[in-house]
C-alpha cells in the first residue's frame, strides 16, 4: 500500500518544527519513528497535507538520568529506553518488552507512543503510573503537562496543533519500591485487551505510596483511585490485595468490541490488579534511608 500524497518538510531545529506546525496546524503530522503514522497513512486513516520529519533535529535525541528523573527526548527510541532500564528500573523494562516487537521498538520513539495516545498501549499507562511530565513547545512558548492532564481521549492529547512534545520526564521509583505488571493480549506484540501496573512503597511497615494504572479499559489510561485509597496506610497482604482489586473497576468505562465485552474488561482489570499488587507486595522493601 502507498500513502496519500503529502508535502514533506525536513527541519533541522525545534524552531523550524514549531514554525511548520504553526503554519500548517491540523493539516500537519509529525514523523519520528513512524510505527503508528505510516500504517495510518497507508490505510488512509490519516490524510495530512504535510508530514514534518523531525529525525534530523538532533537536539531531541537524548536519554539521561538526573537527580532521580529520567529525561527522554522526542527522538529517543523505545529500544534505547528498554536497554537503559534493564537492571535499573525493572518496571520500565517489563513494560517495554511488551511494546510490539523488537523491530518496532528499534524505530518507534517513546514520545511518539505518548503523543499517539492509544488507550491500550503500555507506555502511556507507564507514564501515568510514574506521574510523568511532558515538556511541550509551541508558538506561544514552552509549557509542562502532567501525565494526568495529557491524555484526554482515544488517540487524543491536550497538545495544541502547533505544539511539539520535545521531552518527557519520568520520576523514577524509589529504592525498594515494589512493582507489578500484568496484561492480557490475544498474542505477543498485540495491544493489550487490559493491562495493569502497580507501584508500592512502604514506611513503618505500612503502604506509604501506591499507584495503580489501568489501560485498555477506557478511553485513556486511568489511575484506580478507589483501590489506591483502600491501600493507603494499610499493611500489605493477600486479603488487602483482594479488597483493593474489587474496587479497581470503579470508574472504568471500557468499550465492547469484537475482541472483548465491556464486562470482560472490567473483570480482567480486577483480576490483574490483584496479581500486580501481589507481585508488588512480594517485591517491596522498606526504604530506611
Amino acid at each position: 500500500m502507498k500513502p496519500p500524497p503529502f508535502e514533506y518538510v525536513d527541519p533541522r531545529t525545534v524552531d523550524d518544527v514549531v514554525a511548520a506546525l504553526h503554519q500548517h496546524g491540523d493539516d500537519a503530522k509529525v514523523l519520528a519513528g513512524g510505527q503508528s503514522l505510516m500504517p495510518m497513512l497507508n490505510m488512509r486513516l490519516a490524510r495530512p497535507a504535510v508530514v514534518i520529519d523531525i529525525n534530523r533535529v538532533t537536539e531531541l535525541d537524548h536519554l539521561e538520568e538526573e537527580n532521580g528523573v529520567l529525561r527522554v527526548g522526542a527522538l529517543a527510541r523505545q529500544r534505547a529506553l528498554e536497554r537503559w532500564a534493564a537492571g535499573r528500573v525493572p518496571l520500565i523494562a517489563a513494560a517495554l518488552r511488551l511494546v510490539g516487537h523488537v523491530a518496532i521498538r528499534n524505530r518507534g520513539t517513546v514520545v511518539g507512543s505518548l503523543t499517539h495516545a492509544d488507550p491500550a498501549a503500555e507506555l502511556p499507562a507507564l507514564f501515568v503510573c510514574l506521574d510523568g511530565v511532558a515538556r511541550v513547545r509551541g508558538s506561544a512558548g514552552v509549557r509542562d503537562v502532567r501525565a494526568a492532564d495529557l491524555f484526554v481521549g482515544p488517540l487524543t492529547t491536550s497538545l495544541g496543533s502547533d505544539e511539539l512534545m520535545i521531552e518527557t520526564r519520568w520520576p523514577l521509583p524509589r529504592a525498594g519500591a515494589g512493582w507489578g505488571f500484568h496484561e492480557v493480549a490475544r498474542r505477543h506484540g498485540d495491544f493489550a485487551l487490559v493491562g495493569v501496573l502497580a507501584l508500592v512503597t512502604l514506611a513503618a511497615g505500612r503502604i506509604h505510596d501506591v499507584r495503580i494504572s489501568i489501560f485498555g479499559a477506557g478511553p485513556t489510561p486511568a489511575r484506580a483511585r478507589a483501590a489506591e485509597q483502600r491501600l493507603a496506610g494499610a499493611a500489605p497482604g493477600a486479603a488487602l490485595a483482594r479488597d483493593a482489586a474489587a474496587l479497581a473497576g470503579e470508574g472504568l468505562t471500557p468499550d465492547a468490541d469484537l475482541h472483548a465485552s465491556a464486562a470482560y474488561r472490567k473483570s480482567v482489570a480486577r483480576t490483574l490488579t490483584e496479581r500486580a499488587l501481589t507481585d508488588a507486595f512480594a517485591r517491596v522493601k522498606e526504604d530506611r534511608g
